[in-house]
């Protein structure tokens, strides 16, 4: 289901983007620098992970000039911040490309931002390797220099989970469930993707919205997925929606036996804070990223982050901290920043090591591989599936007990 007022908000926005002047990137910067271009959410609706994104950034930037840099240059990164607005991610990326002269682009944080915004990349023939980018909306466009750094897009992203369900034998196998979405080119389609294939193993769809980004109290979606008998709730969500939902269930004292949350579990610290970690007990979610993975420099990373911010990394940094990594990558084996086409041909013909796994790319830029399942146990962020990479031997029910 699509909400059209946000489908010709998209495209108007991407029409903007495309019709945007932009100038290639000048050589007035340092010549023993390379400089890299960002725009992130880091005031508005989406701030936490802006927020986060840039952190997983700098760490990046931080270890990388440490090892050496890239091309034997330092690196630098220019952050702008968009405040969650489609034009201001628009009017960033041209400033960054015209005024500031980066050398290299990463991108900002959601599909929301990231569609208008790899349009100015594109228009501009640059590289851009965004670390939230997961729409579909993303990919149908015929682009060449976007390429997204997780596993998986938006409508694949529930996949492990959902065939899991699917597979459990008929009396674990909950029979009604429900999908509440944030009306976003993101969320949407996670509950779309997971709905499919529930679907098809016989599992009756009881209740389906979307709701608007402004939208902060969940009671009568939560009351009307209570009163059709919900078993299974999959929300796709980002981060406050998620935590009010979470609330509104409580005043309702509805308990679904399982609870799937497409994002909002990720913000690690944050989440837990918000919910209660008694709340977010046997929560799922899809996961790029745990921090217990023996991953190219996973483990480096998180001692850095832990040093540098007090908290173990939420997932948005790990995957800003990755989409460094599959640019460093390109740069490295083609060794120039000149031509950023061959950057982008690599890409599509090779896979990179990061510490979510290793990557690779479809013609169109978008990712051939699955998400991990994650799950909230005993106040830890633990990988149950698939079992052969999982960091718990259990899985559990919403708020405890093992299915």
């Amino acid at each position: 289901m699509r909400n059209t007022k946000v489908l010709r908000a998209l495209a108007a926005a991407a029409a903007i983007a495309l019709a945007a002047a932009g100038c290639a990137a000048d050589d007035s910067g340092d010549s023993d620098t390379i400089r890299i271009g960002a725009s992130l959410p880091l005031t508005g609706e989406f701030s936490q992970g802006g927020l986060d994104t840039q952190r997983g950034y700098e760490t990046w930037v931080e270890m990388t000039n440490e090892a050496g840099g890239l091309l034997g240059k330092q690196v630098e990164i220019v952050v702008k911040d968009d405040a969650t607005q489609q034009e201001t991610a628009v009017s960033n990326y041209n400033n960054l490309i015209s005024q500031d002269g980066v050398d290299l682009l990463l991108g900002s944080q959601s599909s929301l931002l990231n569609i208008p915004a790899s349009a100015i990349a594109e228009k501009n023939n640059m590289l851009f390797v965004c670390p939230s980018c997961g729409s579909p909306d993303m990919f149908n466009r015929g682009f060449q220099y976007t390429f997204f750094s997780q596993q998986a897009i938006a409508t694949d992203q529930a996949k492990v989970f959902a065939e899991w369900i699917a597979n459990l034998p008929a009396e674990q196998r909950p029979k009604t469930a429900a999908y509440p979405a944030l009306d976003d080119p993101f969320a949407g389609p996670v509950a779309e993707g997971a709905e499919e294939i529930l679907s098809a193993a016989g599992i009756q769809t009881v209740y389906k919205d979307l709701y608007p980004a402004t939208t902060k109290n969940f009671d009568s979606v939560v009351n009307a997925m209570r009163d059709a008998g919900a078993e299974i709730v999959v929300q796709g969500s980002h981060f406050e929606d998620g935590v009010n939902m979470i609330r509104s269930m409580n005043r309702a004292n509805y308990q679904p036996s399982i609870l799937y949350q497409s994002s909002s579990p990720t913000y690690g610290a944050q989440y837990l804070a918000a919910v209660g970690p008694q709340n977010a007990e046997g929560v799922f979610f899809a996961s790029s990223y745990s921090p217990l993975a023996d991953t190219v420099e996973n483990p480096e990373f998180v001692q850095r982050f832990e040093e540098k911010f007090g908290q173990s990394p939420p997932e948005d940094a790990a995957d800003g901290f990755a989409a460094g990594q599959v640019l460093a990558a390109a740069v490295a084996a083609v060794g120039s920043i000149d031509d950023q086409e061959a950057l982008a041909d690599w890409l599509r013909a090779n896979s990179v090591d990061t510490l979510l796994g290793r990557l690779s790319w479809n013609e169109d830029g978008s990712p051939k591989g699955d998400f991990l399942v994650g799950q909230w146990q005993d106040g830890v962020s633990q990988v149950v599936l698939p079992t052969d990479v999982a960091t718990s031997d259990q899985i559990m029910r919403w708020r405890g007990g093992e299915i």
